[in-house]
């Protein structure tokens, strides 16, 4: 949802991609403008240990993140819990997340910092992984909770309930259980609708499924889903595109909403992301046909 929540801004990190071309020289001129105009930085890469500690304590008014798509669920996964703007600057190829062009910083931070902006708020989720009774790990989701079959090519058979309701069994490649951010992420490759970002809704989206219910699903807003594998062959989960972890017959997966969001800094319109969907889907840069 749009949100007017500003803050005085005196303090900002930037975390940027290793491994892009210009992470290292935009992190340094950015610092610079923004130095000037009496604001304190400390610049980064992801994973960065210092950056991570000082966000979460709260050291930070805004988190700036300088690469594509990635970077900015990485950055989300830091500024959602620890309640910190993020503003995407893309670095990269495709750019759903990002706000602003590596070209037009210096335009837009000059807006932001007169306070010239609007906050998005994206809905996260928590997604716990289960051992009968034992909670063997919890994890910050913004994009997407994947359950799928290992490195064999047989499908998994899968249990959803919903809100503790028996709802269906999938035999499938996978079952992707989806915010509305990542709608536009694996879940739409998968056959998945596009939902609006200030949704608050579960999409549920079965990957290549094989004489099991076919369509993606939409949940009530603050509705949960229990994913349980009910087969021994190999099942691993992943959340955000992370490591996948393995998981054993009648591990369950549980999915819900996150007390967390995700605030984005704006400063297109909010009818911006129905506007820029056409120019996304026609343009994907891993195809080779953008313009």
């Amino acid at each position: 949802m749009m949100s007017k929540e500003k803050k005085t801004i005196r303090r900002i990190a930037i975390m940027g991609h290793q491994k892009l071309q210009y992470t290292d020289e935009e992190s340094a001129a950015i610092a610079a403008f923004l130095n000037e105009r009496g604001i304190e930085t400390l610049c980064g890469y992801l994973y960065d240990e210092m950056i991570y500690r000082r966000v979460k304590q709260g050291d930070f008014d805004v988190l700036i993140a300088l690469g594509g798509d990635g970077t900015m669920l990485r950055a989300g996964h830091l500024g959602g819990p620890a309640d910190v703007p993020v503003l995407g600057i893309n670095l990269g190829r495709f750019g759903f997340l990002t706000e602003i062009a590596r070209e037009q910083w210096g335009e837009f931070l000059t807006r932001m910092l007169a306070g010239d902006y609007w906050l998005e708020k994206r809905m996260m989720l928590w997604a716990e992984q289960w051992r009968g009774d034992a909670l063997l790990g919890k994890w910050d989701v913004l994009n997407e909770a994947v359950v799928s079959r290992g490195q064999t090519l047989h499908p998994v058979h899968l249990t959803a309930y919903v809100d503790g309701r028996f709802l269906t069994t999938y035999v499938a490649d996978a079952l992707i259980a989806a915010t509305p951010t990542g709608s536009t992420a694996y879940a739409l490759a998968a056959g998945g609708p596009i939902l609006p970002p200030e949704l608050r809704n579960i999409l549920l989206v079965p990957v290549a499924p094989h004489l099991s219910l076919d369509r993606a699903i939409v949940l009530a807003e603050g509705s949960s889903v229990s994913i349980t594998v009910v087969t021994d062959d190999q099942a691993v989960f992943s959340v955000d595109g992370q490591v996948p972890i393995g998981l054993t017959e009648d591990d369950r997966l549980t999915v819900y909403a996150s007390p967390h969001v995700v605030k984005f800094i704006r400063f297109q319109d909010p009818g911006y992301f129905y506007r820029n969907l056409t120019p996304h889907m026609s343009q994907n840069p891993s195809t080779g046909n953008h313009r």
